[in-house]
């Protein structure tokens, strides 16, 4: 079933409960950039989208019977702006709701001038679909440390450092749901086609960190993944198996850029080969995929810098 932009739609995966998510339709691609929303005694919104679209957001909660008043948390699983970029929006509109951020990136999103400059960097033409973040007032930040606990109610929120895709990042565990807030850290699952895709975004990408944040997601073993990009997978009894696949996604990604790179022998023509790629365009569009692919390009070359 294809999600539709704005529409509320009921985690029913496993034996999830008071969970919903909505497609914010991130960079105009359907299925890209889910939020979710826990309907809790402190109700808490997980992950914010671009903030272009923030105001379908603020319709979802009124659709579920959610105050703006009685919004409680706004957490995100790190300050990449398609995860962050719609907190100060949603700040603003929520004025009692705290944002819970981590701690190593909290400082970005009081001044995010230089959150917007590497952005910026890093998307190149896709800057079209952001909107400029709002700072938010730093007493309105909680910073998030690895085994803190958000406590929501029937649900909370425990963190969980995975800094591999960015140092910045950690996942959200619901023991009551036996889920697991991904972030980036479980890879991209695109539902119409079933497959888990990389993401290894410049500048902080680091595989071998990537793979024990993996072992990390292994080790909680939930039953459903709730993916940023994109919507809920139940995975059971297999979660190690799924978690395991992109594993081996990432580590044969890594392995193709750098075969490119020693072939070609110029990466400004390595990352145009991959964003030449027509391998998701039926599923994202042409501009997005080869935007897509060669971010992540760029991401492993500098990753393959560090490491030689």
């Amino acid at each position: 079933m294809t999600t539709e932009i704005g529409t509320v739609h009921e985690v029913t995966a496993g034996d999830c409960a008071d969970c919903y998510y909505i497609d914010t339709g991130m960079y105009d691609t359907p299925e890209y950039g889910a939020v979710y929303i826990v309907d809790d005694d402190r109700p808490a919104v997980v992950e914010t989208g671009l903030g272009t679209n923030h105001e379908l957001i603020l319709e979802a909660l009124a659709e579920l019977g959610i105050d703006r008043e009685e919004l409680a948390a706004i957490a995100v699983t790190h300050i990449h702006l398609d995860h962050a970029g719609g907190a100060g929006y949603l700040a603003e509109a929520c004025p009692n709701a705290d944002v819970y951020v981590p701690s190593p990136g909290a400082g970005l999103l009081v001044d995010p001038t230089r959150l917007v400059e590497g952005t910026k960097a890093a998307v190149g033409d896709q800057w079209e679909f952001y909107v400029e973040p709002k700072p938010i007032v730093k007493d309105r930040i909680v910073e998030l440390e690895d085994g803190d606990v958000v406590d929501l109610g029937t649900h909370e929120l425990r963190v969980h450092e995975a800094p591999g895709h960015a140092f910045h990042q950690v996942v959200f565990e619901d023991p009551a749901n036996d889920a697991v807030f991904t972030g980036d850290a479980a890879g991209i699952w695109v539902p119409e086609t079933e497959e888990i895709r990389e993401t290894s975004p410049p500048s902080d990408f680091h595989l071998e960190q990537c793979l024990e944040d993996v072992e990390t997601l292994k080790a909680i073993d939930p039953d459903v993944l709730l993916y940023t990009h994109f919507g809920p997978r139940e995975v059971g009894d297999d979660a190690a198996d799924a978690l395991e696949a992109y594993a081996t996604v990432l580590e044969e990604w890594v392995a193709t850029v750098a075969e490119k790179r020693a072939e070609l022998e110029d990466d400004a023509a390595v990352i145009d080969y991959f964003a030449g790629s027509e391998e998701m365009a039926d599923v994202w569009g042409e501009r997005k995929a080869g935007a897509e692919a060669a971010m992540n390009a760029r991401g492993v070359l500098g990753y393959l810098d560090e490491r030689d």
